[in-house]
């Protein structure tokens, strides 16, 4: 008893990995992670780190070490009356050396940016929302082609199912015929005729069953793994609730205003006074102390520290022409942003209309196939009897074909509007 709940179990299991299926929204999901863009994130992470930390180094100390030597054709000197009084009380005043020469290092501090270094910091992050917003618009992309793909491969594979059932048609009216032959009651015409047809469709589920191949290769390749054995599950033909487009253009639009009124912030900033601390020293010739200087050519070490106060007041002269352009580019933007929204609500409600044309041409479906069964029937009974010729019976066998393949080309086709629908709106 064991053994066999064991073989039942392997058995169920065996099946269903067999039979595994994949949704639409897995390979959708798939494809976007497997998609090459995706690196794009992590640069783009990085990048905004870099920027961050460079920003904040601005807040380092700035040492700047130097050398240097300098020769003057002119100096400061005693005026020669005062020069020649020294003299005479035996002090020698030859001023200034023409030849100077120091070696040293300047240090400075910001002490306060007027606010330029927490508005750098918002506009990076800003602009970085903008680019990835940007990579998720191209993203969203994928997900348009993925769903093309599924529903071309489900909807060859619908054709091939039903001229399957078409060729088991053919084959059963070609064994009837057969032996309608054997007793003299068909002609070779008729059976040529039936066959013919029957290979004619036996190579289109040859060619439908290559496209399907095909389709399922670049499927495989969107979403990085093997598809072999995996069934497509048909999805459920359910609208949308909301009609709100919550689309990656629209954040898209919101990250470059906000980007946008940022970078006018910064502008602000800089109209604003700055403060630091400023230090230098040096060793070298002349010293802070020009009197000694003069006296001698001695070699001093000299420091000076203090605190520095700038107002560039050039900002103040292109603010209103930057406040001008801050405008500008927001009502860009939101004209954009208007003229997204505007196609959008065109493409959603032709795209409603075309669902709604599709439910009402569906009610038919079934009923046309279900009579065109019939009259395929009757064909064959008729044939039977010799009341009508292979043509005839031809002619029935493939209008109920195409009758079984519109209405699965219907239900297909309803179910790509609805995801079209979906794609417009991203719901």
């Amino acid at each position: 008893m064991k053994k066999t709940f064991s073989g039942l179990l392997l058995w169920v299991i065996s099946s269903l990995t067999l039979h595994a299926g994949i949704t639409i929204e897995d390979c959708v999901c798939k494809a976007e992670q497997n998609y090459p863009l995706i690196k794009k994130y992590d640069l783009l992470n990085r990048t905004r780190e870099i920027d961050l930390s460079d920003i904040d180094k601005s807040w380092l100390p700035r040492i700047d070490a130097y050398g240097q030597v300098t020769a003057q054709n002119i100096v400061p000197s005693f005026p020669e009356t005062l020069a020649g009084v020294l003299e005479q009380m035996g002090q020698k005043m030859s001023g200034l050396g023409k030849l100077q020469y120091k070696v040293g290092v300047d240090v400075s501090q910001t002490i306060w940016d007027g606010g330029v270094s927490r508005s750098r910091r918002q506009l990076v992050r800003s602009q970085d929302a903008v680019q990835k917003s940007a990579i998720d618009v191209e993203l969203y992309a994928v997900r348009e082609r993925v769903e093309n793909i599924f529903f071309a491969i489900l909807l060859t594979e619908e054709q091939i199912a039903q001229s399957r059932v078409t060729y088991g048609l053919l084959q059963h009216n070609l064994d009837k015929l057969r032996a309608m032959f054997r007793n003299g009651t068909a002609m070779q015409s008729d059976l040529d005729m039936i066959e013919a047809q029957a290979l004619t469709v036996n190579q289109r589920i040859s060619q439908a069953q290559s496209a399907v191949k095909g389709y399922r290769r670049v499927l495989e390749l969107f979403v990085g793994e093997s598809l072999a054995d995996m069934t497509l599950d048909r999805p459920l033909a359910e609208i949308p609730a909301s009609f709100e487009p919550d689309r990656p253009e629209i954040r898209l639009f919101d990250h470059q205003l906000s980007a946008n009124k940022i970078a006018a912030d910064l502008t602000d900033t800089s109209l604003m006074p700055k403060i630091g601390f400023f230090g230098q020293a040096y060793y070298g010739y002349p010293g802070f102390n020009y009197f000694k200087s003069m006296i001698n050519r001695d070699l001093s070490f000299n420091v000076m520290a203090g605190l520095k106060v700038s107002w560039n007041i050039d900002s103040f002269y292109s603010k209103k022409n930057n406040s001008r352009r801050t405008t500008v580019n927001s009502e860009n933007i939101n004209a954009d942003r208007e003229l997204f929204l505007f196609n959008n609500r065109l493409q959603s409600s032709s795209q409603m209309e075309a669902i709604d044309g599709l439910k009402s041409v569906m009610k038919d479906d079934a009923r046309i196939v279900a009579l065109r069964a019939n009259v395929r029937k009757a064909a064959e009974s008729q044939l039977e009897n010799g009341i009508i010729d292979a043509t005839a019976l031809l002619t029935k066998i493939s209008d109920e074909n195409i009758a079984g393949l519109t209405a699965k080309l219907h239900e297909i086709q309803l179910l790509q509007e609805i995801y079209k629908l979906k794609y417009t709106l991203n719901r």
